[in-house]
């Protein structure tokens, strides 16, 4: 399978996740509402975490600061190098 991005690339979202898919880090359901995590959109950085047999690929999604905030899967045309 040829991919465009390979495992710890740099990349930026071009597409808002369903969130459904979402896995937020760290984060136990009783703490946080679903209206309290942190917000993911449209340019939001991240790196590959993992590309899935399925030929998507399962992003760690970061703050601003660099911070782990989320997991969810893209799909390539839903994704932007940011190297």
């Amino acid at each position: 399978m040829n991919t465009q991005f390979k495992k710890r690339q740099a990349v930026k979202i071009l597409a808002v996740p369903d969130k459904e898919f979402i896995e937020y880090h760290n984060v136990a359901d009783e703490e946080l509402s679903l209206d309290n995590h942190p917000d993911i959109k449209v340019g939001t950085l991240g790196k590959i975490n993992m590309v899935l047999p399925n030929g998507r690929y399962h992003v760690e999604l970061h703050d601003k600061k660099g911070n782990i905030i989320a997991y969810a899967p893209f799909s390539e045309e839903e994704l932007e190098s940011a190297d």
